[in-house]
């Protein structure tokens, strides 16, 4: 019988969620809806030493602003819960011990001290000291110590971990979905801590364990852990569970825009771009670190980006829903090559996402930068702003920033462009076309547009010449649309207004 499809994102809680953390969370997301399966949240802090408070609240709140909910896990609940390795504890000995009685696990009481000297003796001989079947006949271990001593040992409660017993000489040909057969040997591997004496698993037992117990069908994580996978599959031979192993799938690191490497939080402050979905301040330094929620992006824009980093749709298109990418995607379409991050990419996703909200939705998202300034909100006036202007942009706030002579007055004029376009007799020509805006009452754009330019027309005047000083006049420079759109919006009221007190301006 076929199993549900059951996924995981497991993060630690050692600060804030990578760009790349997003992305993997958001493969799992989409492999788990388009196979109808479940999407789960795990906690992994088993290291308490790097346990930064806050970092599990982010990373929920950054999966809920992103769009991707979770079916099971922290802050969800369910039936193969606790979610928390650290609320798992008394689970893992338990696992660790069986490893040590079949005889895939030993007990190892060298001391910290003891295996750094051996460390430094190897590098003086310009050789690299791996704890494995090599040299584990000559250390400190249940392997060689006798029994009595090992039992004398455990009960006087001596430091110990619990290391794997990594097999001799065998050629492992492990599967991987996205970059087929991987070959690992190992004798080149070393026999991995998998327990401490402190009541804590490392990660390669409690991640081995609760996806087991919590019937994770698919691993999909980082090609940092492909190194790990050897050890992971000889886990579950050990414990007698490779009939319901998992199948896995190593994704394709997110590197730097330029250069060489993998994508970290230092080139984004290097480039001026956030690696995070949301602002986070580092509890222990104070270091703040911004976000792209907080930057103006949209979490679909933000999605819809990641989901294309590393994952090929097989066609041109490049726009996608939440639900588009959920019915498309397959693993099979994952790049095994690296994806260079690309910010100003990311900027046009974020133009597209705004160009194609509603006029009503746009407005909504102004309203927040008026009130802010105390300006009234007309929420058709704001919706008919947005549909002229919002072509031009990327984000709602620069929107805002550069249309505030919609709202409000100019309260003085740009230098350059009154030297430019208000010459000697300018100030004369804009009292009359003055005269001409009062006696229009019709203010739509077709009736100023005829009025005004049957006017030049009589007047012999060239076009630019009325028009460009009057757009100083009415937006303070020499920007934004066509001005008859502009004195539709603003009205004949406050058209005639700052006509009047920049005439008065100029005059001084």
């Amino acid at each position: 019988m076929e199993r549900k499809v059951r996924v995981r994102f497991a993060p630690s809680p050692t600060g804030a969620l990578h760009l790349g953390g997003v992305r993997t969370a958001l493969f799992n997301y989409l492999f788990a809806k388009h196979n109808g399966g479940d999407f789960l949240l795990r906690i992994e802090d088993t290291d308490q030493t790097r346990y930064v408070p806050g970092a599990e609240e982010y990373i929920i709140e950054s999966l809920k602003w992103c769009g991707l909910t979770v079916d099971e896990g922290v802050g969800v609940g369910g039936e193969y819960g606790p979610y928390r390795q650290s609320e798992r504890k008394d689970i893992y000995k338990k696992y660790a011990l069986q490893l040590v009685e079949s005889g895939h696990a030993y007990y190892s009481f060298d001391t910290a001290e003891e295996l750094d000297a051996l460390r430094k003796d190897c590098e003086s001989r310009g050789e690299t000291f791996i704890y494995n079947a090599a040299n584990r006949g000559k250390l400190k271990n249940s392997l060689n110590l006798p029994a009595e001593e090992v039992q004398r040992l455990l009960d006087s409660e001596a430091h110990y971990v619990i290391r794997f017993k990594m097999p001799e000489h065998e050629d492992l040909k492990l599967y991987d979905i996205i970059r087929g057969e991987v070959h690992f040997n190992s004798s080149l591997l070393d026999d991995k801590v998998l327990y401490k004496s402190d009541g804590m698993p490392t990660y390669h037992l409690a991640n081995i364990v609760d996806d087991h117990l919590m019937k994770i069908t698919h691993v999909i994580r980082g090609e940092e852990w492909l190194p790990s996978l050897p050890l992971h599959v000889l886990l579950y031979k050990a414990f007698g569970w490779e009939d319901t192993m998992p199948e896995f799938a190593h994704l394709p690191l997110i590197l730097k825009p330029v250069g060489n490497g993998k994508l970290s939080k230092r080139d984004g402050n290097k480039m001026g771009f956030p690696v995070f979905p949301m602002e986070f301040t580092d509890p222990a330094t104070g270091e703040k670190w911004h976000g792209y929620k907080e930057d103006g992006y949209f979490p679909e824009a933000f999605i819809n980006m990641l989901a294309l980093l590393g994952w090929n749709p097989g066609t041109d298109q490049e726009i996608f829903s939440l639900q588009e990418l959920c019915d498309l995607f397959t693993l099979d379409r994952v790049k095994k090559s690296g994806a260079k991050f690309d910010p100003e990419k990311t900027k046009w996703f974020n133009h597209k996402y705004l160009i194609a909200k509603p006029d009503e939705e746009l407005a909504e998202l102004v309203r927040p930068y008026l009130e802010a300034e105390g300006l009234p909100y007309d929420a058709r006036k704001v919706a008919r702003i947005c549909a002229l202007m919002k072509e031009r942009y990327s984000f709602v706030k620069d929107l805002y920033e550069d249309c505030r002579f919609f709202f409000t007055a100019p309260t003085e004029f740009v230098e350059k462009d009154t030297k430019k376009y208000w010459k000697e007799g300018t100030r004369e020509l804009m009292s009359e076309l003055l005269d001409v805006l009062k006696s229009i009452d019709d203010y739509s754009f077709a009736n100023t547009e005829k009025v005004i330019s049957a006017w030049i027309t009589d007047k012999q005047l060239g076009f630019g010449k009325v028009m460009n000083p009057f757009r100083v006049a009415i937006i303070g420079a020499a920007k934004g649309p066509h001005m008859f759109d502009v004195i539709e919006i603003i009205g004949k009221e406050e058209t005639i207004r700052r006509m009047e007190k920049a005439i008065a301006a100029m005059q001084a």
